[in-house]
């Protein structure tokens, strides 16, 4: 299971890699295409810029300590993973993600001069525009929280219950 969930990270960077390369030879820097409008409100556009921060542009201009904790993050999931460290499916699905859209994004950070291509603009709330990278890390992190929070409940009730049978 681990290593079908790493061709499926690896296919994601993949959609990363290609997404980003046709916005960057399709698109000039700042540019906006609408994709999905109603009435006068844009809900949905590609807004092709460049980041030089992590998530909401953090840590701007801080190229090397994001490409080494970058780097750290991926190695210590790709070991889990691969050595079975990590074995709940959902954990190792979550991991997959975590890897394949860290990849995404250092690879930028690295040949591109520290600057990672965003393109997706979601504007019907107020949020930082992102890429598919961005998207699979978020949603990797988002699953593994989960699972993690959802593992403690249930050991505190098992816990809880295996306490009640003792006293009876």
């Amino acid at each position: 299971m681990q290593y079908i969930w790493l061709l499926i990270a690896a296919v994601l960077l993949g959609v990363d890699r290609l997404t980003k390369w046709l916005v960057t030879e399709n698109m000039e820097l700042k540019q906006t295409i609408n994709l999905i409008k109603f009435g006068d409100k844009e809900v949905l556009n590609f807004y092709y810029c460049l980041n030089d921060g992590a998530a909401f542009s953090k840590f701007s201009g801080q190229r090397i300590l994001l490409i080494i904790v970058t780097s750290v993050v991926i190695a210590g999931f790709l070991y889990a993973v691969i050595t079975k460290r990590i074995k709940k499916p959902v954990q190792v699905a979550a991991s997959a993600l975590i890897i394949s859209g860290g990849i995404g994004n250092l690879i930028d950070r690295i040949f591109n001069d520290g600057l990672v291509v965003d393109f997706i603009d979601f504007r019907i709330i107020n949020f930082a525009v992102f890429n598919v990278a961005d998207i699979c890390a978020v949603v990797g992190a988002g699953m593994l929280a989960v699972s993690v929070i959802v593992g403690e409940i249930r050991d505190m009730i098992a816990k809880k219950a295996d306490g009640k049978s003792e006293k009876n």
